[in-house]
């Protein structure tokens, strides 16, 4: 598959910034082909320090021009930022495009005839260096993950690799691609790991919050017409004991009445961080006329996409550690090793759940049908409603026609949230844009199973349990980077 691209690639590192000095030709060595470097003051190389004593280090960032790209005397759009030929295929910039979400995401919309470009800052790989951490699945480099892509389907997806918390690499970028929408997936997205210690917690705002931030500023400055396709989280809402409406709540007060942003109750410094994001978002929208659409998602389970499905190499990730992994991953892999199901306390915590194409669905929908100009959308993402209980007698019950002795534990439970609770969410505008849902039942459990017991061997038994208790962050790092 390497034949697909040229060798061909030019360095921009004079030597007074070249990475740690590093000699030009040892540069050009590790570097592949057909890529221009760009060199970023990130912060989130601070966490490969111990503590707060950060290492003089360098993070070299590589911005992909793919060869076959020219450079146009032509601008593709107006001077206000929209597309210039409606003909042409949108333009769709994939922030976080190596994640969980973001990788089946960007393979989807490029599947569909969408022109996309990934950016990711690749710190989600690192972090599972730091903390010992594997995905159940083997990963490829997001190199060659799009060169299989590419061979495969003789698609091009255009990768940047940097921070968007850099506004000077988020810029060129910006200005490079020039997109119609922005999915953004890039943000730390796992509570326990915002709980591990006062440095993580600090990154996680840092990273999210700036990083949203500056997309909205590139937007504002550089593609006032694009539209912004924010990832939030069902857990803004909390568990309130009234119904939980898509962002907006009607309310009448000492004989007034308004319709107000819903309430928030975050559980977490993550949750918390996509709150802010959230108030960011809306007020850009009435302050600069920006358009957005925030897709509060539930939990996500599954791994294969009709996408990620073509090619070994294009397999997702899926994590079943107590960090990363989410509830049903983590139950179907326990299973599948003869883990007892590690239920967090009482077991009847309540939340919405939907199946990853289902993911890629909603993205589509929100692009396809963008908002206003100034129109703040909240969809909340989810098809399906489950307790942890329920979860772990479905599992139990798909994993005895398989064979396994599935056995249920009640182990402490790490976070401080409401065990036993009301919950009704709403979940209607999706729906009416045509999502057509996956809804879990006893085949996809069967498949996940299976998928489990296919790589079980690659399972760390040590990582199953939770590590992070949220009545006992520190504030001293308690895990060291990997060596």
């Amino acid at each position: 598959m390497a034949h697909l691209l040229s060798t061909s690639f030019s360095v921009k590192i004079s030597s007074s910034n070249r990475p740690c000095g590093q000699p030009l030709n040892q540069v050009r060595a590790v570097l592949p082909n057909s890529f221009t470097i760009k060199t970023s003051k990130s912060h989130f190389k601070r966490l490969v320090s111990k503590g707060d004593r950060a290492r003089k280090s360098c993070v070299v960032l590589a911005t992909a021009v793919p060869v076959s790209k020219e450079v146009s005397a032509n601008p593709r759009s107006g001077s206000d930022g929209s597309p210039s030929d409606s003909s042409k295929p949108q333009r769709v910039m994939v922030i976080g495009g190596d994640g969980y979400c973001g990788w089946a995401t960007a393979l989807h919309l490029s599947n569909k005839g969408y022109e996309v470009a990934i950016v990711d800052s690749l710190v989600r790989r690192l972090m599972d260096h730091q903390l010992g951490l594997d995905s159940l699945t083997p990963i490829s480099s997001i190199h060659n993950r799009l060169r299989c892509w590419k061979a495969i389907t003789g698609k091009t997806i255009e990768l940047y690799i940097g921070d968007v918390c850099d506004f000077e690499f988020l810029s060129d970028t910006f200005n490079s691609f020039e997109p119609d929408a922005v999915v953004h997936f890039g943000e730390q997205r796992s509570a326990p790991y915002s709980m591990i210690d006062r440095s993580r917690a600090v990154f996680t705002q840092k990273n999210n919050v700036i990083g949203t931030l500056n997309v909205l500023f590139a937007i504002k400055e550089f593609r006032e017409q694009c539209h912004l396709v924010k990832l939030g989280t069902m857990g803004e809402y909390g568990t309130p004991n009234i119904d939980i409406e898509e962002g907006y709540i009607t309310i009448t007060h000492n004989g007034r009445t308004d319709t107000l942003p819903y309430p928030k109750q975050a559980s977490s410094f993550y949750h918390l961080s996509k709150v802010h994001d959230s108030n960011n978002i809306a007020f850009t929208c009435k302050a600069w006329g920006i358009r957005a659409t925030d897709l509060n998602q539930g939990v996500v389970y599954g791994v294969k996409t009709d996408e990620t499905s073509m090619h070994e190499q294009l397999c997702n990730r899926l994590d079943y550690d107590g960090v990363f992994g989410t509830a049903l991953n983590r139950f179907c892999v326990q299973a599948a090793v003869g883990h007892p199901l590690t239920v967090y306390g009482k077991g009847g915590q309540t939340r919405g759940y939907l199946d990853i194409r289902d993911t890629v669905q909603c993205v589509e929908l929100a692009i396809a049908n963008p908002a206003n100009p100034g129109e703040f959308r909240v969809f909340n993402q989810f098809t399906e409603q489950f307790s942890v209980n329920e979860l772990a007698a479905l599992v139990t019950k798909a994993g005895k026609k398989l064979g396994l002795d599935v056995q249920t534990i009640s182990v402490p439970n790490p976070r401080v949230e409401a065990e036993e609770h009301y919950y009704n969410a709403k979940h209607t505008k999706l729906i009416e844009l045509g999502l057509k849902p996956h809804l879990l039942s006893n085949s996809l459990l069967d498949s996940l199973l299976n998928f489990a017991i296919e790589f079980k061997d690659r399972v760390d038994t040590k990582q199953i349990m939770p590590s992070v208790s949220w009545k006992k962050i520190g504030v001293k790092p308690q895990t060291m980077p990997a060596n």
